[in-house]
């Protein structure tokens, strides 16, 4: 597999993108594009000449004190009422390439901007994501998000992200 990453650009074709999931098919071919001009999240694509194979996006976010783990309350001043968190807002391939790694490869790679931008650039104590159906859910939770009961949003620890890329 030779991809490309960059940043949704208009010439990325998205037209025969299919990942099985109806919303998040549509979410590529109708509203990626304006989400990213208004800045209301970044787009990763990744392209085999210039077809969209797959895509994560990336927006800044925050949950509710009580919903964070008690584990990990002890690290937050009582003052916050919302802790900052990198919300992973849809991950999705290509269903000419499931069940080959790629989702995998997606999922690290968003980790990685994501703990890159939260030790650089912005405070963030968190990767969370809203899986879109059951499947999502498992995928998360093998790679070691923690469900987040009151939400149904799903969470990992920067310090966890941290132990992979240090």
């Amino acid at each position: 597999m030779t991809f490309k990453k960059a940043l949704l650009q208009k010439q990325h074709n998205r037209d025969l993108f299919d990942c099985g999931v109806s919303s998040l098919n549509h979410y590529i071919k109708k509203q990626a594009g304006q989400d990213v001009r208004k800045k209301l999240s970044v787009c990763f694509v990744f392209t085999e000449q210039n077809d969209v194979k797959g895509y994560y996006t990336l927006s800044g976010n925050s949950i509710p004190l009580e919903d964070v783990p008690e584990k990990y309350l002890h690290k937050i001043p009582k003052s916050y009422t919302n802790v900052p968190v990198i919300l992973l807002g849809r991950l999705a391939i290509d269903k000419s390439f499931h069940g080959k790694g790629f989702g995998e490869y997606l999922l690290i790679d968003a980790l990685k901007e994501c703990w890159t931008v939260a030790k650089e650039k912005i405070g963030a104590m968190a990767v969370i994501v809203d899986p879109v159906n059951e499947n999502a859910e498992k995928f998360y939770q093998k790679y070691g998000f923690i469900k987040l009961e009151k939400s149904g949003k799903m969470f990992i620890p920067m310090n966890t992200i941290n132990k992979l890329f240090e």
